[in-house]
């Protein structure tokens, strides 16, 4: 296949869910690793805080992923089985909805009549459950496999910071650990728009701005609750 033929598209479920926990493990545990060392807690302390945030985080992504995959898949289905006593009760105004569908998209009357005809005849709530109702055949997740690739993202996310932490010498552990986290989600950023087929400046900015962001909210927060206790 020609280069400027190859799409990128099928790649969106697992590349979100992949990108995103990657990305939430670095900003979440550089930002507490922060957070804490401008709060002036001690090496021990800091690193107590990064294993607890990643141990957490993990499993708050993978129950999180979990929920929302299966809360999706309870919907379809619930969507197919609606679908399903419609054409069973009434097929031929079932039929004429395909029909207006295929029309609506360009296609003669009468092609459009045959061509749903055709569908419904070979496999009548599929063709309805993509063309209708917009599902696509294998595009599902399944909850056990994302909330595992979730965690697992999460967690290579989280250790690049942490071991940035552990590395640098404390006096300078904000600035160690800012400077790896903004390299590491820019890298993110990129590496997420080239698997996307898209250009990977803008995404690469984007994420390292929001991580920076987060990073320096945090660390205002540690410093002034550092000094109040």
């Amino acid at each position: 296949m020609p280069e400027a033929a190859k799409h990128f598209v099928h790649r969106g479920q697992w590349l979100r869910a992949a990108v995103l926990g990657a990305n939430d493990g670095i900003i979440s545990t550089a930002s507490l690793i922060v957070g804490v060392a401008a709060a002036g807690g001690s090496r021990g302390e800091i690193l107590t805080a990064a294993f607890a945030g990643w141990a957490a985080g993990a499993m708050a992504m993978a129950a999180g992923e979990y929920v929302s995959v299966s809360s999706q898949a309870d919907s379809v289905a619930a969507d197919l089985e609606r679908e399903k006593r419609a054409l069973q009760e009434e097929p031929k105004a079932e039929m004429r909805e395909l029909t207006q569908i295929y029309v609506d998209r360009g296609l003669a009357p009468a092609l459009a009549r045959q061509v749903a005809q055709d569908l419904m005849a070979k496999d009548a709530l599929s063709a309805h459950a993509r063309d209708e109702l917009g599902f696509a055949e294998g595009a599902q997740a399944n909850p056990v496999l994302a909330a595992g690739a979730s965690a697992v993202a999460f967690s290579i996310g989280a250790a690049l910071p942490t071991l940035a932490a552990f590395l640098a010498p404390r006096e300078t552990v904000v600035a160690a650990v800012s400077a790896a986290a903004l390299v590491f989600l820019a890298a993110l950023g990129a590496l997420g728009a080239r698997m996307g087929g898209a250009p990977p400046i803008k995404p690469a900015v984007r994420v390292a701005f929001w991580g920076a962001l987060a990073m320096a909210v945090t660390a205002g927060i540690g410093a002034l609750v550092g000094k109040a206790v």
